[in-house]
């Protein structure tokens, strides 16, 4: 399951989550970001029960975008115990993108 993560929901969805949570810091408006739509969303099927992973749109949530200083997008910042523990930036191929996941999970 992909959620929706906003200003409102982030604190208790992503910062007091229980297990490690995949942000994708995205626009509506960016291609690489769109292009990666499927994957995320394939990511969130893979890892269901093992990492949350989830969508924050930077232009209706851009004080996050800020706090996280998130320059360029598409951006995934993987947190653990709250804490930004991995930040990948760009589009990448499915398996590139799993490897990622996979070095931080272990």
């Amino acid at each position: 399951m992909e959620y929706k993560f906003t200003a409102d929901n982030f604190d208790k969805e992503v910062l007091q989550a229980s297990g490690p949570v995949l942000v994708d810091f995205y626009a509506d408006w960016c291609n690489p970001c769109r292009m990666m739509g499927p994957v995320v969303a394939k990511m969130a099927e893979a890892y269901e029960g093992r990492l949350k992973v989830g969508k924050c749109n930077i232009d209706e949530n851009m004080q996050l975008a800020q706090t996280y200083r998130i320059s360029s997008i598409p951006a995934f910042v993987i947190f653990k115990g709250g804490r930004p523990v991995a930040n990948y930036v760009g589009a990448m191929s499915a398996a590139e993108f799993k490897e990622k996941i996979e070095q931080v999970l272990g």
